[in-house]
């Protein structure tokens, strides 16, 4: 018989989450982090729609009683998918030499390999428009912080007025519209919407790189780099800007 801990883990199964040592909340990181970059995974490989708990869970090692611990329902676990997201992409953009713009850049070329994820972030954020749902609390405080830290890079960049006249600050709002307006045309038609050279041609509007022509974005559903680990340490993520 296997047994069981108070969060549902499976002592000594082969996909029982590492605990070191640190005690009971060190365990429960570990753990949260495990169901975390289980979801990515199953997301990557088949549709966040088709991501049940019951399939991360046995993905992580624990039990679905054991993961409801941790995250009660599902859209909050997809929450904490993108807050998790998110956290990697600021550690690769540490990492990164480079303007800021040029990291965004970066990300958004990440972003096209990585289409599960991106679909998981357009959908949740649109559904989180409504008063009672789990997630708007998050994008709220996402969009806000993103607003300021793309003000305070094109502050940097292009001093307090841009082309056109525009304050950093008046900028900022459009700016994230481009980004997350191209993520859902390039969802919705991948062959005509190249999210890649098209945020660049955004920048070059704005006096930032140059203007791309040619088409290098992944399509959905290609399979290619959703997953945590090598491609996430690989990437040239620009923090999280964008979905």
């Amino acid at each position: 018989m296997t047994a069981r801990d108070q969060d549902g883990s499976r002592d000594g199964g082969p996909d029982a989450p590492r605990t070191g040592g640190g005690g009971r909340e060190a365990r429960r990181a570990e753990r949260r982090e495990a169901i975390l970059e289980s979801a990515m995974e199953l997301i990557a490989e088949r549709g966040y729609r088709r991501t049940t708990l019951a399939a991360v869970a046995e993905r992580a090692g624990l039990t679905q009683q054991g993961l409801l611990h941790h995250f009660p329902t599902k859209e909050l676990l997809l929450v904490g998918v993108l807050e998790a997201r998110d956290r990697w992409d600021l550690a690769s953009a540490a990492a990164a030499s480079g303007s800021r713009t040029d990291t965004l850049a970066a990300l958004v070329d990440y972003n096209a390999t990585r289409p599960g994820i991106v679909r998981t972030y357009t959908v949740l954020s649109a559904d989180s428009v409504t008063e009672d749902h789990p997630a708007r609390a998050f994008f709220e405080s996402r969009f806000r912080s993103v607003r300021a830290s793309l003000a305070e890079a094109l502050r940097a960049e292009c001093g307090d007025t841009l082309p056109g006249g525009l304050t950093p600050e008046r900028a900022a709002p459009l700016m994230v519209a481009v980004l997350d307006g191209l993520q859902l045309q390039w969802l919705l038609d991948p062959r005509e919407v190249d999210m890649p050279a098209a945020f660049r041609d955004f920048l070059a509007l704005l006096g930032r790189g140059e203007a791309e022509s040619g088409g290098r974005a992944g399509e959905p559903g290609d399979g290619r780099a959703d997953r945590p680990g090598g491609e996430r340490a690989g990437g040239t993520g620009g923090g999280p800007a964008s979905g």
